[in-house]
């Protein structure tokens, strides 16, 4: 080709490149999600929500996690649960008091929790107390089994898979809630967090029962066919709480020490291969998730968790999350260590 058509040809390239280069000029800075889709999941799309805000700290303690609490700027105005996971003995990765006990008492919480849908030391209201004794929480705070005295449903819309949840009754004693969690691996979900904690967590056994069979029944085994389907009714139940209390009754913290891959209903799990990573929290319980699992990504020795979350698509609950409207995935990550 003659060196001017070479030339001509060149600057032709360059002027349809300009437009594409101009597309990405000036793009907001925020983070989304990085770990990759799950493989064969579908959600319907909606429009997504404004980035939202996730505060972290790699210091954990006691001091630091209300240090933490209080850059949400959230007031309480009414009767504060404050929902953990007491832990299966003997020797699960709970979060302890001594690090939480500070921040229960300065919103003058109840530490709040229901009965497990698969047997162990927490399946009775009994042994459920004993081992919240046993594991330091009546130390520090009252303590209340939700569902010791039955269930309550509450509606659930926009979604697919379900049309209401299934609550401990003493769930309607509580006007504002903080969503305590510890951040780990988790045999079904691939991984546990806040809407995790949320979902199982204060679903009362039949509730649990409901979720994990993605609204098909409320008795008889937790396990499902669908991997996809229990997962979207994971993120639904969420968003039927999140609805019925008001979003602004509610704030979530993550804390991301012992990352194991087991879940802390596992009395005896695998010890962690990752280093502790910090504490999170956000008014938005799928940023919240989505940063945890970021960090996740991005630590050394990850390899067996990072597994553990794309052999169960656990990213699938976040995607659908966001779909439904219970959150975003796009974050700014707020560090308070400096």
């Amino acid at each position: 080709m003659p060196l001017k058509k070479r030339i001509m040809s060149a600057l032709a390239a360059l002027l349809l490149l300009l437009p594409l280069a101009a597309c990405g000029a000036g793009a907001p800075e925020s983070t989304k999600g990085n770990a990759p889709a799950a493989p064969g999941t579908e959600s319907t799309s909606a429009a997504p929500r404004e980035t939202a805000a996730v505060y972290f700290t790699s210091d954990i303690s006691a001091e630091v996690l209300v240090k933490l609490y209080k850059k949400l700027g959230w007031q309480p105005g009414g009767k504060v649960a404050v929902k953990i996971s007491t832990g299966e003995p003997p020797a699960s990765n709970y979060l302890r008091p001594e690090l939480i006990g500070d921040l229960v008492r300065l919103v003058d919480g109840t530490i709040v929790e229901c009965n497990t849908a698969y047997g162990g030391s927490r399946s009775s209201s009994a042994m459920h107390r004993q081992v919240a004794e046993d594991h330091g929480f009546t130390a520090i705070a009252d303590f209340d089994l939700m569902d010791e005295d039955g269930e309550v449903e509450w509606p659930m819309s926009g979604g697919t898979r379900l049309n209401r949840i299934i609550v401990g009754s003493h769930a309607e004693n509580y006007e504002d809630w903080v969503i305590l969690s510890h951040f780990k691996g988790h045999a079904m979900a691939g991984f546990g967090g806040a809407i995790k904690n949320v979902g199982i967590g204060i679903s009362s056994a039949s509730g649990k029962v409901y979720v994990h069979s993605a609204g098909t029944r409320t008795s008889g085994s937790i396990m499902h066919g669908s991997q996809s389907a229990w997962l979207e009714a994971l993120a639904e139940m969420v968003k039927g709480f999140r609805d019925h209390v008001g979003e602004e009754h509610v704030v979530y913290i993550n804390v991301m020490n012992r990352l194991s891959v087991d879940c802390d209903c596992d009395g005896s799990p695998a010890e962690p291969n990752i280093h502790d990573i910090g504490i999170l929290a956000s008014t938005d319980p799928v940023a919240l998730d989505q940063a945890c699992v970021d960090l996740i990504y991005q630590a050394e020795g990850n390899a067996a968790l990072v597994k553990r979350i794309e052999n169960k698509k656990g990213i699938h609950t976040l995607e659908h999350a966001e779909a439904i409207g219970l959150g975003s995935r796009a974050y700014e990550l707020v560090k308070i260590d400096d």
